[in-house]
């Protein structure tokens, strides 16, 4: 199962810029403790990152690259300390869905809401008239960052500000992989300390899981010249919303 939500999910993150972390993180949760699944979901979505930037990252804006991500990246690395403190905080609230019970947590639940604000400005008839632009990039940078690493859910604020930047499509993967490579090596740094509780046995886990997502990143590539930008931008708002639906009512 994680294999294929792996795979799944690589594909889409290609044009979204978010998916693979989000999707995978529940599936790792269902094997691994909590502390050790945010861990190994990091370590993958790190590998996927790198071979997209071999692929990719000659598309890179880097003028972009300096100003969103140079800002991510010192912004990831005290989200990822506060983590730790975040995770302690008691539920939301409590129900049962399916079956089964269901905590709404405060981290995910903030999360959801910023993601869900994004969305819907994105397609809004208002996103025609209001862009973000390069010089709030460093305000994305930040957002971004900082939610990084605090959760993974880097993607969805990162792709909300340079979606608006007047970017093509070629240059938004190529600037996206390479600022969330950039992110991904920061907090994994910071989560190092919990990959030792993984243990030996899930390592294969880990493995299985990032070939995977190699091969999400092909299939998605052949059909990279047939998508717009458009597209690409109608792709990423309606996941947006279903992204922080599920994050809001606890089920991601």
């Amino acid at each position: 199962m994680v294999s294929a939500v792996a795979l799944i999910a690589s594909g889409l993150t290609l044009f979204s810029g978010f998916g693979l972390g989000t999707l995978l993180l529940p599936a790792m949760l269902l094997l691994l403790p909590p502390h050790a699944a945010v861990a190994a979901t990091a370590v993958v979505h790190l590998a996927n990152n790198l071979l997209k930037v071999v692929l990719f990252g000659r598309h890179c804006r880097k003028n972009v690259l300096i100003r969103f991500g140079g800002v991510a990246v010192i912004a990831a690395f005290f989200g990822a300390q506060l983590l730790a403190r975040l995770a302690q905080l008691p539920p939301l609230a409590n129900y049962t869905f399916g079956g089964r019970e269901v905590e709404i947590v405060p981290v995910t639940f903030v999360i959801a809401l910023l993601i869900l604000g994004f969305a819907l400005f994105e397609l809004s008839p208002a996103k025609n008239k209001t862009q973000f632009g390069p010089r709030l990039l460093p305000v994305g940078g930040f957002v971004s960052g900082f939610l990084g690493g605090l959760s993974g859910h880097q993607g969805a604020m990162r792709s909300a500000f340079l979606a608006s930047s007047g970017l093509s499509k070629e240059a938004f993967i190529g600037t996206g992989v390479t600022i969330a490579c950039l992110v991904d090596v920061t907090r994994v740094a910071v989560y190092g300390i919990h990959l030792s509780s993984i243990g030996n046995e899930n390592f294969s886990l880990m493995a299985a899981a990032c070939i995977s997502a190699f091969l999400g990143v092909f299939i998605g590539q052949r059909i990279l010249k047939k998508v717009t930008m458009e597209q690409i931008r109608k792709i990423v708002g309606i996941g947006l919303i279903f992204l922080s639906i599920a994050l809001g009512s606890g089920l991601l």
